[in-house]
């Protein structure tokens, strides 16, 4: 049975950082799409950042661009997403999601219902 299951959200002031973590078992991936999405309270689902696994190209939301990094470590099996200069426009809760293998279009119009496998959820509070 594939999980993701996300971790490394909490509480934050503005200009601090977290890292988030995606640990992924059941299930190994490879040249496929990974993604981080956040949704913020009476907000809908958004793209934050993605990669594709198969040779490391990302994309990043405009609001996120330079302040957060995502990155995998395919031997540990886990996504990460660096979030720096934290702002409280950031408060949301953060899911990972994952498709099987094959997918290579990994751009952020890639809605997370399209992504087979997707996490619980971390929160994520910014405060000014």
């Amino acid at each position: 049975q594939v999980q993701l299951v996300e971790s490394g959200g909490g509480s934050e002031q503005a200009g601090g950082s977290l890292r988030l973590s995606c640990a992924a078992s059941g299930y190994t991936y490879s040249s496929n799409c990974m993604g981080w999405f956040r949704q913020a309270p009476g907000k809908g689902l958004e793209g934050v950042a993605t990669i594709y696994t198969g040779d490391g190209t990302t994309y990043y939301a405009d609001s996120v661009k330079g302040r957060f990094t995502i990155s995998q470590d395919g031997a540990k099996n886990t996504l990460y997403l660096q979030m720096n200069s934290l702002k409280p426009e950031d408060t949301a809760m953060y899911y990972c999601a994952a498709t099987m293998t094959g997918y290579y279009a990994c751009g952020l119009s890639l809605s997370i219902w399209r992504y087979n496998y997707r996490g619980q959820g971390t929160q994520v509070t910014v405060s000014s």
